[in-house]
């Protein structure tokens, strides 16, 4: 995505803001930051861009998701220069469940080898088993795990980060 449009950026706020998404989408603290309503503007989703390699999912010309990655934030966990953190979100109930999460992991892992970077890294909350098993499946290897890292369901959760060494 070079150009954001506010058809995007409503899709995006709304599956930032979905009852069933945020505690697979977003690191919360307690309930009261699960249950925190965000909105991005555009300005925001600019800047993101400036951060962001983004790229939109779609399924019969409709979107569905989005997918993105960054190069060497702070917050990864082994701090390897050259390595990407990739995100995916899968949006629309619908399109759940039909290896998009799969495609879209090749789709980055080519990207990013492009770009010439070897290594990438990600984080999946310990409740999120389908997509800690789809990462396993790929090659990615647990490297830690961060306890009481997020609240979801009445509890503190881990955050489990994975890498994957491409050849």
């Amino acid at each position: 995505m070079t150009q954001p449009s506010t058809d995007i950026l409503k899709a995006l706020n709304k599956w930032d803001n979905h009852p069933d998404l945020i505690p697979f989408i977003r690191p919360n603290r307690n309930r009261e930051e699960l249950e925190q309503c965000r909105n991005m503007d555009i300005e925001e989703l600019k800047e993101r861009l400036e951060t962001h390699h983004m790229f939109l999912i779609y399924l019969e010309n409709k979107l569905v998701g989005e997918m993105n990655y960054m190069i060497d934030p702070a917050h990864l966990y082994k701090k390897v220069r050259g390595t990407a953190w990739v995100g995916i979100t899968i949006g629309d109930p619908h399109a759940r469940g039909k290896g998009i999460g799969y495609e879209a992991i090749r789709y980055l892992e080519k990207e990013i080898k492009e770009q010439g970077l070897a290594r990438i890294e990600l984080g999946v909350f310990e409740f999120n088993t389908k997509a800690h098993k789809l990462y396993r499946q790929m090659g990615y290897q647990v490297i830690a795990r961060i306890p009481a890292f997020t609240y979801w369901n009445e509890k503190m959760w881990s955050d489990i980060r994975m890498e994957k060494v491409l050849i």
